[in-house]
């Protein structure tokens, strides 16, 4: 679902709203618009630290999300090369954390 309107018009109540009735666990992350490509390329799909034995790895909100409610503001402001990204996840289901080898 895409909730669009003016700024101040209820968009987050309406998302929190959603979240209640549907029973499953919703991720919100506001403002997509306030934060670095490479940060929020992060936050949303996850990421993947060093060649280490024991790899780090960072769920991103797609993964926590699951079968879940992810609602992300401002998107239309992300970096056209992020949109891109987030279309094929809408598209293929599949994603590939930054730093990552495998989707």
């Amino acid at each position: 679902m895409f909730i669009q309107g003016e700024s101040g018009t209820g968009k987050e109540l309406s998302q929190h709203g959603l979240a209640l009735q549907q029973a499953r666990y919703a991720v919100h992350r506001p403002d997509c618009a306030s934060l670095s490509e490479s940060l929020i390329e992060s936050e949303i799909f996850g990421h993947e630290k060093g060649p280490s034995p024991a790899p780090t790895v960072k769920h991103g909100l797609v993964e926590v999300a699951d079968t879940g409610t992810l609602f992300l503001d401002e998107i239309g402001e992300m970096p056209i090369g992020l949109q891109a990204k987030l279309l094929r996840f809408l598209d293929s289901g599949e994603f590939r954390r930054v730093a990552g080898t495998r989707p």
